[in-house]
């Protein structure tokens, strides 16, 4: 019981979102506050609801930027009336904490690694030795990425994805735990980099 209680932590913010075609990033602060949980944590956010790239192509001489990450657990098929609450960052960390205390999700990974591989087609999470594949999300269905220290004490991060699906009638949200925000950070920007590089070549 005693490893899965949070502590409070004081830390910057960052946010990313879409403004003209451009991911910003700001300086912001967050606080969380729910259940007797109180922290300000670090959150690197990157919105994607402006973009709107087919994200159909492949080519594998693209470059692809690998991370080993753990999974923690997903909540799949929400509804648009229960995604649509979940805009900011904050309404996902509340939403994750919420899950999380009340069963539906880990507080702790599963001890397997595995690599995350994040291009410009999206992200895809397989085992160690990459041969099976546990997770494609496309770039075009992703719709927010945030990370943010997990309150473990640990020094871990959350990242956590929302995606919808092709016909925009679902929402899902994928959580995974990086070995430390520095990581997580790395993730979100190489993620921004992907939609910059959509976004350039659908103007050209």
């Amino acid at each position: 019981p005693c490893q899965n209680e949070r502590k409070p932590s004081v830390q910057t913010a960052i946010c990313g979102t879409f403004e003209d075609d451009k991911i910003v990033f700001d300086s912001i602060s967050v606080d969380s506050s729910l259940g007797g949980l109180s922290r300000s944590s670090t959150v690197a956010s990157l919105d994607t609801d402006s973009t709107k790239s087919s994200g159909q192509s492949n080519n594998n001489s693209d470059t692809c930027a690998e991370f080993r990450i753990k999974y923690v657990g997903a909540i799949e098929k929400l509804k648009l009336s229960e995604g649509k609450g979940l805009e900011g960052p904050l309404d996902l960390i509340n939403y994750i904490d919420v899950a999380q205390q009340d069963g539906k999700l880990p507080f702790v990974p599963l001890e397997e690694e595995f690599i995350m591989g994040v291009s410009k087609y999206g992200i895809k999470v397989s085992t160690s030795d990459q041969y099976d594949v546990l997770h494609r999300h496309a770039l075009y269905l992703i719709i927010r990425m945030v990370c943010y220290d997990d309150g473990l004490g640990a020094g871990k991060s959350l990242l956590a994805l929302k995606t919808t699906d092709a016909s925009n009638e679902e929402y899902s949200l994928w959580v995974y735990q990086c070995n430390s925000l520095e990581q997580a950070q790395a993730i979100c920007k190489v993620l921004s980099t992907a939609f910059d590089s959509v976004l350039t070549s659908e103007k050209s």
